[in-house]
């Protein structure tokens, strides 16, 4: 499934709607999250991952939901699960963001 662009105005009906959610925070100057996209893209994709509904959210638009998942550093994931947080942290690599979500 493709990822789901996402803001403060819509991510709450996304997190009700959806049971398992990994959400990437970024930023347009973040090279780090310039080169995860297409991984971040890749594994939206991916068969065994068609439960997990992937988003992105510019961290420096959307200053509510930032705030409230505590994003300290860029990129920085959220693995949402029942709408509750399982998992959060600030990576750079591809496989720490499979971790996340394991």
């Amino acid at each position: 499934m493709p990822v789901i662009h996402s803001n403060d105005a819509d991510f709450r009906a996304i997190l009700t709607s959806q049971d398992k959610i990994v959400v990437k925070f970024y930023a347009d100057w973040c090279g780090s999250c310039k080169i995860l996209a297409p991984k971040f893209e890749a594994m939206s994709n991916e068969a065994d991952k068609a439960d997990i509904t992937f988003v992105k959210i510019n961290a420096e638009e959307n200053p509510e939901i930032r705030k409230a998942v505590g994003v300290s550093n860029l990129p920085f994931f959220v693995y949402f699960e029942n709408k509750a947080i399982k998992a959060s942290g600030s990576m750079s690599k591809e496989d720490a963001i499979r971790a996340l979500i394991q």
